[in-house]
């Protein structure tokens, strides 16, 4: 699959598929004959994760170092790299609660807004 394809398949620009690959977020591109990118199905997925994960607040930095442990193709970092995973989970889940609470906030003010401006009304007048 071309870089347009990968594009395509993932809904990321070919100027963020081709950072991602130089920073490390995910692994090297394996190239044709042509030095073209040449993406594989996991090539794909690790696209789809990074674009799941920096929509979630995950930042490159984490990414980089996740993928870097995971390149490392040593199983005993697999408890370092759910470690970091967890550690995202319950930074989102913070983020989420967060989120929660302000969209709560701008409920109770719709819900009782007409009442509100009537009472700042009356203490202009």
């Amino acid at each position: 699959m071309n870089i347009k394809e990968a594009a395509k398949a993932t809904g990321l620009s070919n100027d963020t598929i081709r950072y991602y690959e130089r920073i490390g977020v995910i692994m090297p591109v394996p190239r044709k004959e042509n030095q073209l990118r040449d993406f594989t199905e996991r090539n794909i997925n690790q696209l789809r994760f990074a674009k799941t994960m920096r929509h979630a607040g995950v930042s490159i930095e984490r990414l980089r170092e996740y993928i870097g442990m995971v390149l490392e193709d040593d199983d005993r970092t697999i408890p370092a790299r759910k470690a970091l995973l967890l550690e995202q989970a319950e930074e989102m889940r913070e983020r989420i609660n967060q989120i929660r609470a302000a969209h709560d906030h701008l409920l109770y003010k719709i819900d009782h807004y007409e009442s509100h401006m009537r009472q700042v009304e009356n203490r202009l007048e």
